[in-house]
């Protein structure tokens, strides 16, 4: 068993190949192996979790999880816990493992009780009422009210394998399941959450909603071993491995970023020049040897007092085949002008922001886009769910839906390097496994701090990486910089693009 920390990549299975790998991991051990070690893992794991622990509750759903459930109770009690056991299922009407579960947890002594005992912070409830067995149709109302005492509970809560109600291909919690403010009390306290994830790790515990839902996320493979044909549908990202430095390199050694961007004030009474002075400061605190910024709508900024490294250059002074360009961040409408220059001459491009606004509008720039791939050119999208859903033609909530099935259309369809941020950010590119960000918090929840990313992620793309590699080692420093920020110091883009965390 292990503690998922982004300190290496995982492989990440969805629910048809977890079901295969279950299939093929019970085929060749006796009857009830699985579940048997399924259910020691949860009690292990529940004893580390709250040492002190007076009581135990445990949830048991009617099919497989429940059973698994309803092992560890067996396992707890002989241990000498007071373990009490909600049990859903009927040992006429369950699969054959899960009746198995229930009687050797019935000859055990395991006390089965109707209501939740009063259970305190130093206490455990065990999610086991539905994991990747979630099924579509309305959601029987014992297992609602189940649910509503689970999440009010003052105990720790640890799910076993994925939190019921959360689908564990997107992240998504399937209709009738959020925990809103009509299932939870508002005095419900914020209890510790764990998930315990078995034979495999699914996508959808570190994305989306996924996140808060599963809290800290732990492994056990049960012993065994995905066949080798199996494919992971995606990767939980690593820790970047920057090369040191040599003594005899020079600014050239570490490539030039160009930002162009922040449409002016006088242009639309709205002035956006920040943002491509943040993504400009990132991109130098990145490590890139040279940047230039290009501000659109005749200007009138000089110098960036506070970085004077930054380099000011009219658009038409840009040297776009030699850089690799930042474009979008505040360009507001007036990006229009310069986008089909920078489509068409960029050797490298990063597009954030109102550049992909303009994308979305415009199907001239689309199939300019789209021709990049073509000359050998390679770029980079860095949307929000909302800029994707209109590169799409979709909603943002369809794309919430499915984040990893929309990064990999983003990708297709623009022959580009597609990063789909949020919570547990999507990095894809065509004709590979995709990447899931496991760092970041709520404190990225701000005005300009996608700039900073589009800053960084061009920086490490300048320094000669490939594109793919520089999207994710960057999103991943980006994310982690914001873990690593102390809770008490405020976080704003600003401070964020000085680069205190980065590489």
């Amino acid at each position: 068993m292990q503690c998922i920390t982004p300190h290496r990549p995982y492989p990440l299975f969805d629910t048809a190949t977890t079901q295969r790998i279950e299939r093929h991991a019970a085929a060749a051990l006796p009857a009830h192996t699985l579940m048997q070690r399924a259910g020691l893992a949860v009690a292990q794991l529940a004893r580390a979790l709250a040492p002190h622990a007076r009581t135990i509750w445990i949830a048991c759903g009617p099919g497989n999880n429940g059973g698994d459930g309803l092992e560890a109770a067996m396992h707890l009690h002989r241990q000498g816990l007071d373990v009490a056991v909600t049990w859903l299922g009927d040992p006429e009407h369950c699969p054959a493992d899960a009746r198995q579960s229930w009687q050797r947890a019935q000859q055990a002594g395991v006390a089965l009780v109707k209501h939740p005992p009063a259970l305190g912070p130093q206490d455990l409830c065990i999610d086991a009422l539905l994991g990747i067995g979630l099924r579509p149709g309305p959601v029987p109302e014992p297992l609602l009210a189940l649910l509503q005492q689970l999440y009010a509970s003052p105990a720790t809560l640890l799910a076993v394998d994925v939190p019921t109600g959360l689908q564990a291909d997107t992240g998504q919690y399937a209709a009738g399941f959020f925990p809103s403010a009509a299932t939870v009390p508002q005095h419900a306290p914020s209890a510790a959450r764990h998930t315990l994830s078995l034979l495999t790790l699914k996508p959808g515990l570190f994305t989306a909603a996924g996140r808060d839902a599963a809290g800290t996320v732990w492994l056990d493979d049960l012993l065994t071993t995905p066949p080798a044909h199996e494919a992971p549908c995606a990767w939980l990202t690593g820790p970047p491995h920057p090369l040191p430095r040599p003594h005899a390199s020079h600014k050239g050694s570490y490539g030039d970023v160009a930002v162009v961007g922040g449409e002016g004030l006088h242009a639309r009474g709205m002035g956006m020049v920040g943002a491509a002075i943040l993504a400009a400061r990132a991109a130098l605190h990145s490590g890139a040897g040279r940047v230039l910024v290009s501000l659109l709508g005749n200007t009138q900024l000089q110098l960036d007092i506070q970085q004077p490294e930054l380099m000011l250059r009219e658009f038409a002074a840009l040297p776009l085949e030699q850089l690799t360009v930042v474009c979008g961040c505040g360009g507001g409408e007036t990006v229009r002008t310069v986008l089909a220059q920078v489509l068409e001459r960029s050797a490298r491009l990063v597009l954030d922001a109102d550049g992909l606004n303009a994308v979305a509008s415009s199907e001239s720039f689309q199939q300019s886009l789209q021709m990049r791939a073509q000359r050998g050119q390679t770029t980079i999208l860095t949307p929000h769910p909302l800029e994707a859903a209109r590169l799409l033609g979709t909603s943002a909530a369809q794309v919430q839906a499915h984040r990893l099935m929309a990064a990999q259309q983003l990708a297709q369809r623009f022959a580009c390097v597609a990063v789909l941020k949020g919570s547990g950010t999507v990095v894809a590119a065509p004709g590979t496994t995709p990447w899931l960000n496991p760092t970041g918090n709520a404190r990225l929840a701000a005005a300009g701090t996608g700039d900073v990313l589009a800053g960084m992620v061009a920086a490490r793309w300048a320094s000669g990486i490939h594109a793919p590699q520089a999207a994710t080692e960057a999103v991943f420093a980006h994310g982690l910089a914001t873990d690593q920020w102390p809770a008490k110091e405020a976080l704003t883009a600003g401070v964020l693009a000085q680069g205190r965390h980065f590489f």
